[in-house]
């Protein structure tokens, strides 16, 4: 199947900025490194998820749906532009929250409440464990729910990635630009999964590295095998002859010193370097994380001073008014 046949609900601004890190890269002697402006995607102060949001969300209308539901964690990027993309297609939005309803409501979560979206808070549950059930409490109360994975990961909203790849390999023609090696969070697993199909549909050349973020992601099975999977139903969903191996999977799991939304000396320092150097938020559970990683990887010196570097960046920024305390 053709990208061009699924369909897909226009929501954010595309194609995102390509740009040089100029100051960044004096600073690491000379090292290229250029950053691709995801969080400059349009949605609710944009994100990553925007680009998997256009398929899920044009899927949900295809199937006549009148609400959407997902879950995440309090300071989810994703519901908060779930919640977005709902409000500008016409559509309900129900969000599973991890914890209880909190005094004030800051950063992603004022948001949410500001998209009219309706929060169902959910204790421990963090992945939207629980969003079957609610899905089905609105089934019997009439609704046409339509069930959005958890970060949007599955094989249609993978295909926002899959896309992502053909638009990047234009702007670097275009440009004149060759990557050597792409950086970039790898969490849910669908921005990642969707990135190793685009690679072999628009023959990008640079190596994709993932940085895992989250300790729990895996679950049973290595986190891996779980992007493998995916690829591997998107390369189904679009006809492409490949099978992808672990071989065609990169993932850094050597950067998770803090747990899942704790700030550490690693995520603090890239947050400032980047803001100080640049004028570029971060965000502080995701892009903190692999920027983080990524300076590591430099200061280590396990790329050579002629290779070229493409950090990119996934959004994420509204959350950064919740962790002010860290922060400062």
């Amino acid at each position: 199947m053709n990208n061009s046949e699924i369909p897909r609900k226009q929501l954010g601004f595309f194609p995102t900025p390509v740009q040089k890190l100029e100051n960044l890269t004096r600073y690491f002697g000379g090292l290229q490194i250029y950053i691709k402006r995801d969080d400059q995607t349009g949605l609710a102060l944009g994100g990553n998820k925007t680009r998997k949001l256009e398929y899920l969300i044009g899927d949900a209308l295809a199937q006549n749906c009148d609400c959407v539901i997902t879950g995440g964690a309090e300071q989810s990027n994703h519901c908060r532009q779930t919640a977005a993309a709902a409000a500008m297609s016409g559509l309900e939005c129900h969000l599973a929250l991890r914890g209880e309803e909190p005094e004030e409501y800051s950063g992603n979560l004022l948001l949410d409440k500001l998209f009219n979206a309706k929060i169902h808070w959910s204790q421990l549950y963090r992945k939207g464990e629980n969003i079957y059930t609610i899905a089905e409490e609105l089934k019997a109360s009439g609704k046409n729910p339509y069930i959005i994975p958890y970060g949007g990961s599955n094989k249609i909203g993978a295909l926002g990635y899959v896309e992502a790849i053909n638009e990047i390999t234009k702007q670097l023609s275009e440009q004149k630009i060759k990557i050597d090696h792409t950086v970039f969070a790898s969490s849910s697993g669908g921005t990642h999964a969707g990135m190793i199909a685009g690679k072999v549909l628009y023959n990008f050349s640079s190596g994709l590295i993932g940085v895992q973020i989250d300790k729990e992601e895996a679950g049973d099975k290595p986190f891996a095998r779980n992007i493998i999977e995916l690829a591997n139903e998107v390369s189904s969903e679009l006809e492409l002859d490949k099978t992808f191996t672990q071989k065609d999977v990169t993932l850094r799991d050597d950067f998770m010193e803090s747990d899942y939304g704790v700030v550490g000396y690693l995520e603090r320092n890239a947050i400032k370097l980047l803001a100080e150097k640049e004028g570029i938020l971060l965000d502080p559970v995701y892009t903190g994380r692999v920027f983080g990683g990524l300076i590591r990887m430099i200061e280590n010196k396990e790329f050579s001073k002629d290779e070229t570097i493409l950090f990119w960046h996934t959004g994420g920024a509204p959350s950064l008014f919740s962790y002010s305390k860290e922060l400062t």
